[in-house]
């Protein structure tokens, strides 16, 4: 699938999209995360001691450094946060943005955590971050800010294959990992798999087929598989099918552009798109290609025709339909909104959308909240694709896409000799066709999302508990059998 990106952030959300739903008094991102942490740990068998080893961060690196701009020197900030190191190495995207700071970080990579828990991937979570605003700065500037961060990643021993593997995030995408790629194999030119220093790569460099598209296409997996369960069905009054359902996306982003296209292509109806400037709506389904190519045309969806546009954004969020799919910032769903939410299941593409006391409102008015941790995991599911295809320095299905299609080919001549006819040419292909990387990719993800939401749901209804609480007990489980497992050193007397 082929599509033209949008014209916004390259992971993911708009920079600068801001929140006007939380009330003053409520928790910070970080606090919202530790907030459902100690929630879910209510429901595992760990022990207060190991509950607070996982719940507590590992690694923080905070680094300074000059960079000339305009004939002035400014001082750049830069934070890599290590959150658990139970399985390494640790994973987890950086991101440009002039709103980062040190608590933001440490959140999201306490999440990096608990997501590879669930999705069964064997990492330790981390995050990483550089307090610009990319807009502000030429792409030869970009570079030299990258590769200076990349050298004190390097200096400080928090990037390696096997020590701590970064990814794009917002504001960052394959340009910038292909940057820091190349810096850290200058200066490690004697590791053989340096190429899996990093992930998000272009396929040039060693990225891989569907990692533009995973985390997109691993929300329509968990929506689809949530909207199937029987609970869930009689919970929302809703027929438990993607294809006619109506589909509301907050941030046309990556991750809400591919997570939008997936859901048009599978019969749902996109009837609004929601960005920081403006968002449109259309009940009869808007077309998702050509809402693309208007913002990257004209950088606005007003205009836009076939559609009403909505001058206050957020208010879009709020009218009637079947998902809703916060695919922005942190945040954007609080106690001023969330009592207005009508949307019957929330699905949580953003990290972090909705706060704690939203939360609470959300699940007591009826509705099913699909957890970020679960339902955005699939771009680290596929990073770990990336970081084994590096490995192993071997493309997905070189070794066996042509055994695949002579076997299935000698299976043909005998099935052609029981239906007394031959098979059209384009019969014999689309029946012999082997697995391109691309297909193996999405089979992978596929697979690993139905497993994940299979055993998110299985816990929830066994402990009565919601689906965030479950997912996250589950993953706390896993995290504290590996450290079991493992056993501690200088911990014990």
């Amino acid at each position: 699938m082929c599509c033209p990106r949008p014209a916004c952030g390259p992971l993911g959300v708009p920079v600068g999209l801001t929140s006007e739903a939380v009330e003053s008094h409520e928790p910070k991102f970080l606090k919202a995360v530790e907030m459902f942490f100690d929630r879910a740990a209510k429901y595992c068998d760990a022990s207060p001691e190991v509950l607070k080893h996982i719940k507590s961060t590992d690694s923080v690196l905070s680094v300074t450094f000059p960079m000339e701009k305009d004939g002035k020197t400014l001082m750049i900030r830069g934070y890599r946060s290590q959150h658990s190191r139970h399985r390494l190495p640790c994973k987890g995207g950086i991101r440009y943005s002039s709103a980062v700071d040190l608590q933001e970080v440490e959140a999201l990579s306490a999440l990096m955590t608990y997501k590879c828990a669930v999705v069964d991937v064997p990492f330790g979570g981390g995050k990483g971050g550089i307090m610009i605003d990319p807009k502000e700065w030429t792409e030869a500037e970009l570079e030299r800010i990258t590769r200076r961060f990349t050298l004190e990643l390097c200096q400080k021993n928090f990037i390696g294959p096997g020590v701590d593997v970064p990814a794009p995030d917002v504001g960052t995408g394959p340009r910038e990992m292909g940057w820091i790629a190349d810096t850290y194999r200058n200066f490690n030119p004697q590791d053989v798999n340096g190429a899996a220093c990093v992930t998000g790569k272009a396929l040039s460099l060693g990225g891989v087929r569907g990692r533009t598209e995973a985390t997109g296409l691993g929300v329509y997996y968990g929506v689809r598989e949530f909207l199937a369960f029987p609970e869930v069905r009689k919970q929302i009054n809703h027929h438990g099918k993607v294809e006619g359902s109506t589909v509301i996306v907050q941030g046309f982003g990556n991750v809400g552009y591919w997570a939008s296209k997936f859901f048009e292509a599978n019969g749902a109806l996109i009837t609004g798109v929601v960005e920081h400037d403006a968002a449109v709506y259309n009940e009869a389904g808007l077309n998702v290609e050509q809402l693309a190519q208007w913002r990257k045309e004209h950088g606005t969806f007003r205009g836009f025709p076939d559609a009403k546009v909505i001058d206050e954004p957020m208010r879009l969020l709020e009218a009637e339909c079947d998902v809703l799919i916060p695919a922005a910032l942190e945040r954007q769903i609080g106690l001023r909104n969330a009592h207005k939410i009508k949307a019957k299941l929330i699905g949580e593409a953003a990290n972090g959308p909705m706060t704690p006391g939203a939360d609470e409102v959300l699940r007591a008015n009826g509705k099913v909240i699909v957890p970020d941790l679960l339902l955005n995991a699939g771009g680290v599911c596929v990073s770990y694709f990336e970081w084994a295809k590096n490995l192993s320095h071997l493309r997905f299905g070189r070794m066996t896409k042509r055994w695949d299609e002579r076997s299935k080919e000698q299976l043909l001549v005998l099935v052609e000799g029981n239906a007394g006819r031959p098979l059209s040419e384009v019969e014999r292909r689309q029946l012999i066709h082997g697995a391109e990387e691309h297909e193996l990719v999405y089979s992978g993800l596929e697979d690993t999302m139905i497993v994940a939401c299979s055993e998110t749901h299985q816990t929830a209804i066994a402990k009565g508990i919601d689906y965030r609480t479950a997912a996250l007990a589950n993953s706390i489980n896993k995290i504290a059998a590996s450290l079991s497992g493992s056993g501690s050193i200088f911990t014990h007397a």
